[in-house]
């Protein structure tokens, strides 16, 4: 893992685990992401990022990731 990167695998469970709705494939900690602010809730549904650079692209068009 690079330095200065935050590992965000090892959550609490298997229930803990998604995936990242833009880097389709990145394995996330709900938990994790969630502590390091890497969410966004929409439409009534939460979703959580692999890193800080998910999220602005998600804001600038959810629907593209959550229909993909």
């Amino acid at each position: 893992m690079p330095t200065g990167s935050t590992n965000l695998l090892g959550g609490t469970g298997a229930d803990d685990l998604t995936e990242c709705v833009v880097m389709k494939g990145s394995t996330v900690s709900k938990a994790k992401a969630e502590a390091q602010g890497l969410y966004r809730d929409y439409n009534g549904e939460r979703y959580w990022f692999c890193c800080a650079g998910c999220a602005p692209r998600f804001d600038a068009d959810p629907t593209a990731y959550i229909t993909a």
